[in-house]
């Protein structure tokens, strides 16, 4: 995974966001803006969970930055950027309107994306291959509470770390690095992924979901994961020679901010 920061812009055949999470309190529109400006594409889709419709039905939060960051894409839609949405469980609201347009943004319920070598790969959230969401979603909502809570502790401790002049650490990461059900999760969730990519005779899978950045092989499948933008900060690019590509965007201080990816070995496959 390389990391990029606002002094270096980037030109890419296709970009792949995920789990932004507007409308959120841990949202870090301000780094996703920087990455957007930064940020030149033919296509740019957009992995589900962009609108944390879940967390604003606790009460409207919704800061300049988060509009701009709407109002950043709808005008690289208008100007000749292909954006095609694909609605996560946290705005499933829009899944109501696929089919249809806004603003020239395509929604639809999953996409097929051709890359430049002609690898088909699906593009789809994948909170319908979470059992937990599919089958209980009341425990899944109970779920996605106590992570914003874990996620405002982050911010307090990050405070603290700072005046102390030490880097941001994640304990949202750490717990998911190291308790044993969440890795055994994340495994079963990118192997359930991957075999429905398989079943569907494409070459790979890009997804988001659990907010766990990754590009790997499973059985012969490209397993794809976007991360998000509440911890990781990251995005997957299509190079113009067919490539992918995992980033991180850092500040313009160079910190690194994120989840447990910052001791993740660099990605990219062909």
């Amino acid at each position: 995974m390389n990391n990029l920061s606002t002094l270096r812009p980037l030109r890419v055949r296709t970009i792949w966001i995920s789990d932004v999470h507007l409308g959120f309190r841990g949202c870090r529109a301000e780094l996703l803006l920087e990455f957007l400006h930064a940020a030149e594409c033919e296509h740019l889709y957009l992995v589900g969970d962009i609108i944390d419709v879940w967390d604003m039905k606790k009460g409207i939060y919704w800061p300049q930055e988060h509009n701009n960051v709407v109002r950043t894409v709808l005008g690289k839609a208008k100007h000749g950027t292909r954006v095609v949405f694909v609605p996560g469980n946290h705005d499933e609201v829009f899944r109501d309107h696929v089919g249809s347009r806004f603003g020239n943004v395509e929604i639809v319920e999953h996409a097929i994306h051709t890359t430049r070598e002609g690898l088909r790969y699906l593009v789809v959230h994948g909170d319908e291959y979470d059992a937990v969401v599919t089958c209980h979603p009341w425990l899944a909502r109970l779920g996605s509470h106590a992570y914003d809570l874990l996620l405002a502790s982050n911010r307090y401790l990050n405070v603290v770390r700072r005046q102390f002049g030490l880097g941001y650490w994640s304990l949202a990461g750490f717990l998911k690095r190291k308790v044993k059900n969440a890795v055994s999760y994340i495994t079963g969730f990118e192997e359930a992924v991957a075999r429905d990519a398989r079943r569907r005779g494409v070459d790979g899978v890009i997804c988001g979901h659990i907010h766990h950045a990754e590009i790997r092989d499973i059985d012969g499948v490209r397993y794809v994961n976007c991360g998000d933008w509440v911890e990781s900060h990251t995005a997957v690019v299509e190079h113009f020679d067919g490539s992918l590509e995992l980033l991180r965007w850092q500040d313009a201080r160079g910190d690194e901010l994120g989840l447990g990816v910052a001791d993740m070995p660099l990605r990219r496959a062909g």
